[in-house]
């Protein structure tokens, strides 16, 4: 494996059964019409020859198109070594941005042996606006660890004690919604006293976030957790009551699948989600959890008071939650289609 330099990623590697190579992959720029760009990929374009050549490596996986995608592309012309791509969704958006990248995109798309989508909505939009080949596309979405993430134990104690949780996990941006659950706490306030709406995660919007908290006067039902580790974010799933990625789309900016929807059902926990981009898939809807327009902080606080007005359903959302992961969306699984698309 491939993949980029991180201070203090030696433990890690340790873990793994394979070989970890590590090559500064990070840049602030993917175009090649500069000798900066195209140094940086030469640069990963030897590192990858020389594993190739060294390893016998018959296919190359790329994590996504761009840049990955480009050495890989560049291997496939000198040394006739097949590549397939992994796509998430944000990042082809992003790529047709800028016209120089998203013809990089296409000429990596158009000489990939695979290109795997996260879900069928970013499987629709390479359909719609990249025109990749039907015998090209995979869609394989990603799985849940269902042996880690777990419900709580009977008698485990809450983080929350006395407070009706909602939980939402991931970096602290626009598309993620945490602002419009900000904005729908003071109607969910009139309707469940005791809520609090816990963040995890980090990033540009946070003091966004802060202000508008204060603002809408529910800073004591906003808690700002931050990042936390594996241990303490596995606890905040299982001691929530309800799991919400309330996501949006922005601009080009979407949501591609939502893999903290998987880890909260795995935990026996009810989901909500935006109806934009990929979440719908992770979830069976009215039954494991709801989809929810949440472009408008009205419409989602009352889809938040009638889930907690009754409690009884909302539990058995989450039994039927654990229930689908097992059955769907375990790694084991998984690994069982990746074979079969990629024999």
């Amino acid at each position: 494996m491939l993949t980029n330099e991180v201070a203090g990623a030696e433990t890690c590697d340790a873990t793994f059964p394979h070989p970890v190579h590590r090559f500064p992959l990070s840049s602030d720029s993917w175009g090649v019409a500069s000798w900066r760009g195209l140094k940086y990929y030469y640069g990963i374009w030897r590192k990858l020859d020389r594993l190739v050549r060294d390893g016998a490596i018959n296919q190359v996986h790329c994590g996504r198109l761009i840049p990955e995608g480009i050495p890989a592309l560049i291997n496939k012309v000198i040394r006739r070594t097949p590549y397939t791509c992994y796509v998430h969704g944000e990042d082809i958006e992003v790529a047709r941005t800028s016209r120089e990248v998203t013809l990089l995109t296409r000429w990596v798309m158009k000489n990939a042996e695979h290109v795997v989508a996260n879900s069928e909505n970013t499987a629709d939009i390479l359909r719609k606006w990249w025109s990749v080949e039907e015998d090209q596309l995979i869609v394989m979405t990603p799985g849940v660890d269902v042996q880690r993430f777990v419900p709580a134990d009977s008698g485990q104690e809450t983080i929350w004690p006395g407070r009706s949780v909602i939980l939402t996990v991931g970096r602290l941006q626009r598309r993620k919604g945490q602002d419009m659950m900000i904005q729908a706490l003071p109607q969910i306030r009139e309707a469940v006293p005791e809520i609090l709406y816990c963040i995890v995660g980090g990033g540009n919007d946070e003091q966004y976030l802060r202000e508008l908290a204060k603002t809408k006067g529910v800073t004591d039902q906003v808690e700002f957790a931050g990042e936390l580790t594996d241990d303490q974010m596995l606890a905040c799933y299982q001691c929530c009551e309800l799991f919400a990625l309330p996501n949006r789309r922005i601009n080009n900016d979407d949501e591609g699948f939502g893999m903290v929807l998987l880890e909260a059902q795995s935990c026996g926990k009810p989901v909500l989600a935006g109806d934009a981009g990929g979440t719908r898939e992770t979830l069976l809807a009215n039954e494991t959890g709801v989809i929810v327009d949440c472009t408008n902080p009205d419409t989602l606080a009352q889809a938040v008071v009638a889930l907690f007005q009754d409690m009884e359903k909302l539990n058995e959302m989450g039994n039927a939650g654990r229930e689908h992961m097992v059955n769907s969306f375990s790694w084991e699984r998984l690994a069982r289609k990746a074979q079969e698309y990629l024999a």
